[in-house]
Parts: structure tokens; sequence; C-alpha cells
């Protein structure tokens, strides 16, 4: 396919704007996902070059969290594990079955966790104890949350978010960095699948790559720097972002 110097320059910005988004808060496939859309990219296509570009994002934005100190692979192995297996098999489900019950599910299930962020004003703000071990927190939530982002996506960041909070007991940096881990594991297992497909275009991809690690590393240092004030304003936006948009595309 090909595409005008203004279409890739656009292309460029999508991606550096989805790149500090997902670093901060998740969500960027709001904007990257329609960017490739309105570039005349098929679904399919769109949704395997979204994961190419993305793929970049995660992992520019999970090595700043790490060299910040603000996760650690070892302690995140068990979750990488267990959130490939999950999301090699949500990937493989998703082209079998159907998503539409869980499309319109999980908006209410983003209002959850909108609500529970509301009315515990202080969650995610310091280190509290832990609800269950860390070996089993990755083994049961890397599969079913990878599982869900190989099979649908929207809001994956939100739930590893709240779901760190609330189990493990870090706070929300903490938590957005190894939020970022488990995505890029997600990511490049979903973009395996859809390479082996041939779904995806590479070069639009590319420059949306490189946009991607420019906001997302600014995004992350941002982050490391300001701390939790910074992170949450974000975050809930990005969540109600994302409740009202699926509400308007399946209600």
């Amino acid at each position: 396919m090909e595409f005008s110097m203004l279409t890739y320059f656009l292309l460029f910005l999508s991606g550096a704007a989805a790149g500090f988004i997902d670093s901060v808060a998740g969500g960027g496939g709001l904007i990257t996902l329609p960017a490739l859309l309105l570039a005349g990219l098929p679904p399919q296509m769109a949704l395997g070059t979204n994961k190419l570009q993305s793929s970049f994002g995660s992992i520019t934005s999970s090595y700043h969290y790490i060299t910040g100190g603000k996760a650690d692979l070892k302690t995140a192995r068990t979750g990488i594990i267990f959130t490939f297996i999950g999301a090699a098999a949500g990937t493989v489900a998703v082209q079998i079955t159907s998503n539409e019950f869980l499309e319109k599910l999980i908006p209410f299930l983003l209002m959850g966790v909108l609500v529970y962020l509301l009315v515990s004003p202080k969650a995610g703000e310091i280190e509290r104890e832990k609800r269950m071990s860390t070996k089993w927190f990755y083994v049961i939530f890397g599969l079913l949350i990878g599982f869900y982002d190989g099979y649908f996506g929207p809001g994956t960041g939100a739930f590893w978010v709240i779901l760190i909070v609330f189990f493990l007991g870090h706070e929300m940096v903490k938590a957005t960095a190894y939020t970022k881990v488990m995505n890029f594991t997600s990511n490049i297992t979903a973009l395996i699948f859809f390479a082996i497909g041939g779904k995806m275009v590479f070069i639009p991809g590319f420059v949306m790559a490189a946009g991607e690690i420019v906001g997302a590393t600014l995004g992350s240092k941002m982050v490391i720097k300001n701390g939790v004030k910074f992170i949450k304003p974000f975050f809930y936006t990005i969540v109600v972002i994302i409740i009202i948009s699926l509400f308007h595309k399946h209600y």
C-alpha cells in the first residue's frame, strides 16, 4: 500500500501520542487503531499493524521503568510466562469464536474498576500488604488477562493496574511499571501470530513505532519523576474514555 508523506507524518504523531498515553495510563490503541483505519488499512491489517507499533511503545516503557527501578524482570518472570500462554490462547480463540458477548461485558467491568478507585481515593498511593502471593497472582491473572488481551484487548492496562494495586499492594507507579512488562508480553505474542498470518503492513507500522518510542520515553520518565499524583488523573481519564467509547460502539 502507498501513503503520502502527510499520512506518514500523521501516523508518526498518533504513535507519539499513543506512546505517551500508554506509558502513563494505557489506552493508546484508542488513538492508533482509528488512525490506521483512517489511513485506509483493512481491519485485520490495522489490528496486526497496531500490534507491531504498540510493541515498540510497550518495550520502551518497560525499559525505562525497569532501569528506573520501578519493575524487576525476575519478579515479573512468572507473569511473563503465563501472560504469553494466555495471550497465545486468546489470539487463537478470537480467530475461531465470536467476542460479541465480551465486547458488551467489558464496559461494565471497567465501570467497576472506576468505582473502586473513586471510593478508595488512597488506593495506589502507598505500598500496602499483599492479598495473595506474587507467584500465584501472576499464574492466575497472567493467563486470564493475557487471554483477554489476545482475544479482545480494550482496558487491559486498566485491569492490570487495579489488580496489581489490589492484590499485590503496590503503589500505582510500580503497578504501571509491571503493567507495561505484561503489556509488552501480550503485544509481542499477538504480533507473532498476526505476522504468521501476514496481517500487517510494515512501513506504516515502523513509522508509528518511531513515534511510540518518543512518546513512551517521555511519558515513562514523567511518571518516574512525578509519581502517583501525575499518573492518577491520566488513569481516570483514560478509563472513562474507554468506557464511553465501548458504550457508544455497542449500546
